[in-house]
């Protein structure tokens, strides 16, 4: 059996995981979600699917469409998912909003680059420049580091109204930390608070991992407390690892216990992404016992036969069991 497991291509094995979680509650195996979702080669065209389905009579929603695209986002099929909104769009399916737009010129940028998107862009009547796709236009931008063509496309979103979602300035942080620009950051986050735009999770874990990527402990512990202080935020687990990592790097293994441990409590049973983490740090600092009361969580919880967090941890102590 396990010889022949072997024999196994990678995406023999990527269409056996995907089959089995979108077949395992559903009653229907025949839907058009199913068909495109299962398709084993990523740059196999979903064209042809699309065609046959309606050929063969069946009725196509405008929400199983949103659907489709929606999943293919998430499993990073972009070109797939582009051709499904590009059909959607030319069969007429529906008349597009400023969301689906700003959607498609999305999926363009990551497909053909931010000069297409740019050029969807300006080929929108004013009514769809909105500020679904002008954000659009600017995460296109900030993705592949377009600093100049970012921050122009900002002024120009703040003279027409539409920077007021903290997206807008993560975005730019974010195009700072791309660039390793950290001693940006905290000024856009000072800029937000001051234009009256709340700052959301994401805003003060990517400030707080400004300053921890200088190796500055105080100010990363001061916009923690701060972030901690807002009612309206939630501190994820993603965040406490963040700090835990640079305290760990800042031989501060106390500081970094506490904060592995408000990690975990707020860390799903089923996350393995999550144990996976914070088993490595675990590792790093050396605390066998948590990596393996937590692979026993993880295994227990999510039922794994494999764990990667293991084989890490194995990788980096030299212990073998």
């Amino acid at each position: 059996m396990i010889s022949s497991s072997k024999l196994l291509s990678k995406t023999q094995i990527q269409n056996a995981i995907f089959s089995r979680f979108y077949y395992t509650n559903s009653v229907d195996k025949s839907t058009l979600h199913s068909k495109i979702s299962t398709l084993g080669n990523l740059k196999q065209s979903v064209v042809p699917e699309l065609e046959n389905w309606v050929k063969n009579g069946n009725k196509v929603q405008f929400a199983d469409l949103q659907r489709i695209i929606h999943d293919l986002r998430q499993r990073k099929r972009f070109t797939q998912a582009l051709e499904v909104s590009e059909w959607m769009n030319g069969k007429g399916i529906c008349v597009f909003s400023p969301v689906e737009h700003a959607v498609q010129l999305d999926l363009i940028g990551r497909v053909h680059g931010f000069l297409s998107a740019e050029s969807y862009f300006n080929n929108l009547k004013d009514h769809e420049k909105t500020d679904k796709t002008y954000g659009a236009l600017l995460n296109c931008y900030v993705r592949q580091c377009q600093t100049e063509k970012s921050l122009t496309h900002l002024k120009k979103m703040k003279e027409m109204g539409f920077a007021s979602s903290p997206r807008t300035y993560n975005d730019i942080m974010s195009l700072y930390t791309k660039l390793g620009q950290y001693e940006k950051v905290p000024d856009v986050l000072t800029e937000m608070k001051e234009n009256n735009v709340f700052p959301d999770n994401f805003s003060y874990r990517i400030c707080i991992n400004s300053f921890g990527a200088r190796s500055d402990i105080e100010g990363m512990e001061f916009f923690l407390k701060e972030m901690e202080s807002k009612s309206r935020i939630y501190v994820d687990w993603e965040t406490y690892a963040v700090v835990a990592n640079f305290f760990i790097k800042a031989n501060l293994n106390d500081k970094a216990s506490n904060a592995l441990k408000k990690a975990e409590a707020r860390l799903g049973n089923a996350d393995r992404t999550g144990h996976n983490f914070l088993i490595s740090l675990y590792a790093s600092l050396g605390k066998t016992s948590e990596v393996l009361r937590l692979w026993n969580l993880e295994k227990e919880a999510c039922k794994r036969y494999i764990n990667r967090g293991l084989y890490h941890y194995v990788g980096i102590s030299g212990e073998a069991w």
